[in-house]
């Protein structure tokens, strides 16, 4: 899409929304300290101040998409993945990242027609959380205006995503709701395959097997309901049959090759090391993610995103080589990841991160060891002690202070992981005192003799 050209009364407000960007992504870029609360709200201040100038020159009822848009789509992006950075997930800044990966992911569900209920619902409760989060700050006054109005706005339009693939999916016919669902999943694990290394014939032979027995239901072409009906939705199912008999096919034809032209190569590479890179953040995010750093894959995958003419890949001449499926699945797949590790993003900040990870492998190790049972020593237990003693004398005034001298989001957290691995480790010492105990009444039961020259031998 072509930006219209900005009007000479928002030229300031470009460059001052740009100056905030590229401060916000030096922000973004400098591992070697902590993202500081105060920089953050510095900049939120300052580009709150921007949106109520550019409000001041809009006219409400129109629709504008020009440089000043984007670029402010970019700060809001940023500045919203910097709140969850530093662990502040229920102020509504920090839903605003949340809802562009949904409506990436909503938008691509709605364009292929492949979901189904369950796959809606999640969305469905996610946006009425994030309302309500939105709403609360709005009737507190914690956030200004502008900022509230502008995510109430785009709830209202991920609203009205998400009530039109509920209607789509209301047009289809109860008689054949489970026949849809099945051939979603099959679908689904048709592509997967498609994208896995390899040759695949073992695991397409029972999905090719389920595919024919689901055709042979068809009579003339058509699925049939009791009594012999012709249920409405015919067209969905069957052109979704004919897709999964299609890929079936390509996929065998060419198993070798994975499916994906050479034209589209580069394509798929890329796409595949964002994949790879995601799916290990998945599992690492506790240790490695830095929230902020999503902001590149996100602006990668938009880039690739871009490149589809009316929804496909096209090489040099135009054309719309085989493959599209498979490029669309890894995209696809690639918002998703992305959408998992903002939603699943911890309200505590990063400088208590590697605190609350050590708190968590220790509680963790003391479960282990409870659960076990003894018999233990003091020595046994020392290096839980000092883990704990280490992390105590961290604290000022019972609190988590930050190197700025602020204190940072998550302290209710961390303490409640402090105070559960003092609990279990009072109480590893409490049945090592039982064991000595009972160690010492077995004693009493000796000859007071015999015990003497024991202990001497």
């Amino acid at each position: 899409m072509i930006n219209a050209p900005v009007a000479q009364e928002e030229l300031p407000i470009l460059e001052a929304v740009i100056n905030i960007r590229n401060r916000l992504t030096a922000l973004k870029r400098d591992r070697a300290e902590y993202i500081k609360p105060s920089e953050v709200n510095a900049l939120y201040q300052a580009v709150v101040k921007q949106v109520t100038k550019l409000n001041d020159v809009r006219d409400d009822n129109t629709t504008y998409n020009n440089r000043v848009d984007t670029t402010l789509a970019d700060v809001f992006s940023l500045l919203s993945l910097c709140y969850l950075t530093l662990g502040k997930t229920k102020e509504c800044p920090a839903a605003y990242s949340q809802l562009a990966s949904m409506r990436q992911i909503l938008t691509h569900m709605e364009e292929s027609g492949l979901y189904n209920e369950s796959d809606v619902l999640p969305f469905q409760r996610r946006l009425q959380e994030l309302r309500s989060m939105v709403q609360h700050d709005a009737e507190s006054g914690k956030h200004p205006e502008a900022m509230t109005k502008l995510l109430e706005r785009q709830l209202n339009e991920l609203d009205a995503i998400v009530r039109s693939l509920q209607e789509s999916l209301s047009d289809i016919s109860v008689e054949l709701i489970p026949i849809h669902q099945r051939l979603i999943t099959i679908r689904r694990q048709l592509v997967a395959l498609a994208v896995k290394e390899g040759s695949h014939k073992a695991e397409l032979k029972p999905l090719a097997e389920e595919l024919r027995k689901i055709d042979s239901k068809r009579v003339n072409g058509k699925f049939l309901g009791p009594g012999g009906i012709v249920p409405t939705s015919q067209a969905i199912c069957s052109s979704l049959l004919e897709e999964c008999f299609d890929i079936l096919q390509q996929i065998k034809a060419q198993d070798e090759s994975k499916n994906v032209a050479s034209s589209l190569k580069p394509i798929h590479d890329r796409l595949e090391e964002l994949r790879a890179e995601l799916e290990n953040l998945v599992l690492t995010h506790r240790w490695s993610l830095r929230e902020t750093d999503l902001y590149n894959y996100s602006l990668s995958l938009q880039e690739i995103d871009k490149m589809r003419i009316d929804g496909k890949f096209v090489d040099a001449d135009g054309n719309r080589p085989p493959g599209q499926y498979v490029l669309l699945y890894l995209l696809r797949r690639c918002y998703g990841l992305i959408y998992r590790l903002l939603s699943s993003s911890e309200p505590v900040s990063e400088e208590l991160i590697p605190i609350a990870n050590k708190l968590s492998t220790v509680k963790k190790c003391l479960n282990e060891v409870y659960k076990y049972g003894g018999p233990f020593s003091p020595r046994d237990l020392y290096p839980y002690q000092l883990a704990l003693y280490q992390i105590d004398s961290m604290r000022k005034d019972g609190k988590f202070v930050g190197v700025d001298g602020s204190v940072p989001e998550g302290q209710g957290i961390v303490m409640a992981h402090l105070n559960e691995c003092h609990e279990l480790l009072e109480m590893l010492k409490e049945s090592m005192d039982e064991e000595n105990n009972q160690y010492y009444d077995d004693d009493d039961d000796r000859d007071p003799e015999s015990t003497c020259e024991d202990d001497i031998e």
